[in-house]
């Protein structure tokens, strides 16, 4: 449905210099409590993660600079996305030493027997660049080429923040709602199950294929907000980006893990619940009815990380944003969508109505930081209460109506997935259809020159 986002053909007004001076006098504010921000929450989590004894956010941050990082991938996309703010003679001299330097650790670590991986280059380079953009740069260049630094710095930092996230789900939920979730997904014909067994027959290939897809979403995400960012160094700023709809679904999404702990068919039914499932079953078979629906108790260490699915949230919000894009990005998004979709069912991660949840938060999140200088008009509001009424809809109706969803499969899917197609479907007409008012493409930067010579003709 959501085919082409095309642009507004009319240029974005030009931004009044009055505006421009109250953002000038806020923004050293704004930027100060930001970095206060990050570094109560990265405090927090280590002490937290001491607590309950896992890896912490500085812990694992410290060895992204002189350790084995646990992420291969994480640095080097938020490194590439920093490097979109800078000229073409610094972005290459700073991936060669990025690359450089991850040589240098591999070697070191193929020396010491240790496992391969690589991260600590552009990790170590990124900061370096930040340095050198406070210390010896000046005007747009510092500014354009710091806000693409933090971008990919937070996109680090939030990772950080997540995994100590996932812990703690671990450590505070004791008990998993999987029984309720695996009911109330017969509604839906049991998707997990069909997926997974599909993704079996269909053999190796296929599930190295739609996992490489499911853990390298971050990759796909890194190349569509690239593509939107390109024109930063030239002072052209899109009004909204793919980032910062990733960095609010990493924020918000992460609280339905405490509030409807779930950890997947493939743990709670299925071969890797380490003597703690309540079957042996998934994909093969579908647990019999009836079967005792409450609160299951599982591990210390397995985070409840299913309730909403943010891997269908984040990848429904690459396709969302790869629509402006040219020809080979739309397909390559819609890849990425099919793709991240069958891997959350197939490989047992996720329910079905996990998938429905995610779908809603990410258009209701989108909603609402979309085109912020349309305000919120009438189209605006229905398709953010819309997204909140399915979202506490699906966890309220799996939660205490799963029987009911089980003993009575189609009024009950009937009902989920229409709610899911007509918010989908608002969406549309609110941001896409020919009455929408399509977002302007970019923003115009106003200069201290510019400010200057108005003020002082």
């Amino acid at each position: 449905m959501l085919t082409h986002d095309a642009q507004r053909s009319s240029p974005p007004p030009p931004e009044r210099v009055d505006v421009a001076r109250h953002e000038r006098h806020f923004r050293p504010l704004t930027i100060w409590s930001g970095i206060a921000a990050a570094v109560l929450v990265l405090v927090a989590g280590q002490l937290m993660s001491a607590h309950i004894h896992a890896l912490g956010p500085l812990t694992s941050l410290f060895r992204d600079y002189v350790g084995t990082p646990k992420s291969a991938t994480t640095s080097w996309a938020g490194f590439l996305l920093a490097l979109v703010g800078v000229t073409t003679r610094v972005r290459v001299i700073a991936l060669a030493a990025a690359i450089g330097i991850d040589l240098i650790f591999v070697a070191i670590r193929a020396i010491e027997g240790a496992k391969f991986t690589v991260g600590n280059g552009p990790t170590i380079v990124l900061t370096a660049l930040a340095v050198l953009a406070v210390v010896r740069w000046h005007g747009a260049r510092r500014e354009t080429a710091l806000r693409t630094i933090a971008l990919g710095a937070l996109l680090i930092l939030a990772t950080k923040v997540g995994e100590i996230w996932l812990d703690i789900t671990a450590w505070a939920c004791p008990l998993v709602l999987d029984p309720y979730t695996q009911l109330a997904d017969q509604a839906l014909g049991n998707p997990s199950w069909l997926v997974g067994h599909a993704l079996d027959v269909a053999g190796p290939a296929a599930v190295g294929l739609v996992r490489w897809v499911y853990f390298e979403l971050p990759v796909a995400a890194i190349v569509v907000a690239v593509w939107q960012l390109r024109g930063v160094t030239a002072g052209r700023w899109p009004q909204h980006h793919l980032v910062r709809t990733f960095l609010v679904l990493g924020l918000i999404g992460p609280i339905g893990y405490v509030l409807f702990p779930v950890v997947g068919p493939i743990l709670a039914f299925g071969p890797e619940g380490h003597g703690m499932e309540l079957a042996d079953v998934w994909p093969n078979t579908i647990p019999a009815l009836p079967f005792p629906v409450d609160s299951m108790p599982f591990d210390t260490i397995t985070p409840r990380n299913c309730m909403p699915s943010l891997h269908t949230a984040w990848a429904l919000a690459l396709f969302i944003h790869s629509r402006r894009g040219p020809l080979w990005l739309r397909w390559g998004g819609a890849f990425w969508l099919v793709g991240t979709l069958i891997a959350t069912l197939g490989l047992g991660a996720h329910y079905g109505v996990d998938l429905v949840a995610g779908a809603a938060l990410c258009l209701t999140v989108e909603s609402v930081l979309r085109d912020p200088a349309r305000g919120w008009d009438r189209g605006r509001i229905q398709v953010v209460i819309m997204g909140v009424v399915t979202f506490a809809g699906v966890l309220l109706c799996t939660r205490y109506l799963a029987e009911s969803m089980a003993a009575h499969p189609i009024p009950f899917g009937v009902a989920i997935l229409g709610t899911l197609a007509a918010l989908v479907a608002m969406f549309y007409a609110a941001w896409f259809g020919p009455n929408s008012a399509s977002e302007p493409p970019v923003t115009a930067s106003v200069t201290r020159e510019q400010v200057d010579a108005v003020s002082n003709p």
